[in-house]
């Protein structure tokens, strides 16, 4: 089992830049593929990022691509998330996933299947 907190979150004007990081508890984190996810107020939560558990495979939703950056560092038990040029329509509490895979490039697109969350940190972005 692994436990998630997120951190970075804050108010930032538009086309501006937010780093988001999610930090692992437990020596396995390496064994985790990540993602990240938003919901805004009064919307479905959405699938923004993943990343595979070695790194190497990431994927985007196309309304962040080319925008937003998803990086890990399994020594220091963290994925990060960079955002870039953000717009209003990013504002959102984004939340970080982990979910466990024998293969080193699986990436998981859907929220049911990742069984372990964060509580979560709001973006606020102004227009």
């Amino acid at each position: 089992q692994v436990q998630l907190v997120e951190s970075g979150g804050g108010l930032v004007q538009a086309g501006g830049s937010l780093r988001l990081s999610c930090e692992a508890s437990g020596r396995t984190f390496s064994s985790y593929a990540t993602g990240w996810f938003r919901q805004a107020p009064g919307k479905e939560r959405e699938f923004v990022a993943a990343i595979s558990r070695s790194g190497g495979s990431t994927y985007y939703a196309d309304s962040v691509k080319g925008r937003f950056t998803i990086s890990r560092n399994n020594a220091k038990n963290t994925v990060y998330l960079q955002m870039n040029s953000v717009k209003p329509e990013d504002t959102a509490v984004y939340y970080c996933a982990a979910g466990t895979t024998y293969y080193s490039a699986k990436i998981y697109y859907t929220s049911a299947e990742y069984p372990y969350w964060g509580q979560g940190t709001q973006v606020t972005v102004s227009s």
